[in-house]
């Protein structure tokens, strides 16, 4: 007796663009929710195969619609970050540009930013004036201004690295 085939996602509805409820959702960390093609298992057992035309970033909220129809919501799992704070605005402004310049990845948040968890950035933070705190939390890092057009994987911004 052979296997019910997969059931298959080959769309995604952006976050704030479908309504009613999911059937179901899927948890991924960050590193995770760039595919094109993967087996995802969701919260209640049910597995599926994503299969998206190019690869894509799935964001906290979306749904990957199942060809039936059903709805997966799409979670950000929480990880393992570092939360990035300073005394004041203009400090946080100067954090910000230093991480940047290093293009880490980074979810911008006000008051504080969140970044993956690295030694050397940490002392540079501190060195700087920050604080780092470890924290676990779901992480959406901002895709950058070149989102789309290659940034995955390799740099398209038109200036040198010394």
């Amino acid at each position: 007796m052979s296997a019910a085939p997969l059931a298959r996602a080959g769309e995604v509805r952006a976050a704030g663009t479908w309504q009613g409820e999911p059937a179901d959702e899927v948890q991924l960390v960050s590193g995770d929710r760039h595919r094109r093609r993967l087996v995802l298992t969701t919260a209640h057992g049910l597995s599926f195969l994503l299969d998206l035309p190019e690869a894509r970033l799935l964001r906290e909220g979306d749904a990957l619609c199942l060809e039936d129809g059903r709805l997966v919501r799409v979670r950000a799992r929480p990880e393992p970050l570092m939360e990035v704070t300073a005394p004041d605005g203009n400090a946080l402004l100067r954090l910000a540009w230093h991480l940047g310049n290093r293009h880490t990845p980074a979810a911008l948040e006000g008051t504080r930013i969140l970044i993956r968890p690295d030694h050397v950035l940490a002392e540079m933070v501190r060195g700087l004036g920050g604080q780092v705190r470890e924290v676990e939390e779901p992480f959406d890092p901002e895709t950058g201004a070149y989102h789309g057009h290659g940034e995955e994987g390799g740099h398209m911004h038109g200036h040198t690295h010394t």
